[in-house]
């Protein structure tokens, strides 16, 4: 008697259930397992049709490589600090070529009234001294206080390099008051400044009993 179709148990193989069935294999009673699927062990000729489908299958994506770790450098302790090397003396070195000495810079001999300067010639000076050389100009510095004195002794000087004037006279007074007398006394070391000592060649007073003025005789440039 043919069985019934209700009783007739129909089962479909599923290849995408091949790998659960092959790997998990379910329960030896054809139970079914925690996830409602009947499972079972697949028989040899499933094997072997299962494994001819996935023989040309490839994966999609190459499995990757494990990473490589990169060593840590280990830090290493800083490298002593190099000694300074003390620098070494400086050696002159001498020079093949004669070095010429410094000649002494002469400074002109200190201006005295009255005294004849070396280098003058004598015609002059016997002029000068005597009173017979002509006077170019004259300064009166009669009262005046001593720095107005000063600055009126410089401007003349300059007025008389820049008018090559040979002989100028100064007059200073007598020194009855507190500041003639101390123009007087100021006068010769007024021109031995160095801008105005260049400029001069001697100083005289232009009579032996009057000390109350002086004649210059300066350097002049020729014509």
């Amino acid at each position: 008697m043919p069985k019934s179709r209700k009783n007739i148990v129909q089962w479909r193989w599923n290849p995408l259930h091949a790998r659960d069935l092959n790997s998990r294999p379910g329960n030896a009673d054809g139970t079914a397992s925690e996830d409602g699927v009947a499972k079972r062990d697949l028989r040899e000729d499933e094997a072997t049709l299962w494994r001819m489908v996935v023989r040309d299958i490839k994966p999609l994506r190459s499995p990757r490589a494990p990473r490589r770790m990169m060593p840590v450098a280990k830090a290493e302790p800083p490298a002593p600090m190099p000694e300074v090397a003390r620098s070494a003396p400086v050696v002159s070195r001498r020079s093949f070529v004669p070095v010429q000495p410094k000649k002494p810079v002469s400074r002109p001999a200190e201006l005295a009234v009255g005294v004849r300067a070396p280098g003058l010639d004598d015609t002059s000076w016997k002029r000068l001294s005597r009173g017979q050389m002509k006077v170019d100009a004259r300064l009166d510095l009669h009262g005046y206080v001593v720095q107005e004195a000063f600055e009126r002794l410089y401007d003349f000087m300059q007025r008389a390099r820049v008018r090559n004037w040979r002989c100028v006279e100064v007059v200073t007074g007598l020194g009855s008051g507190q500041t003639s007398g101390l123009i007087r006394r100021e006068l010769p070391m007024w021109l031995q400044r160095g801008d105005l000592r260049s400029m001069v060649l001697a100083v005289v007073h232009p009579h032996a009993a009057n000390h109350g003025s002086v004649r210059i005789l300066l350097k002049t440039r020729r014509r």
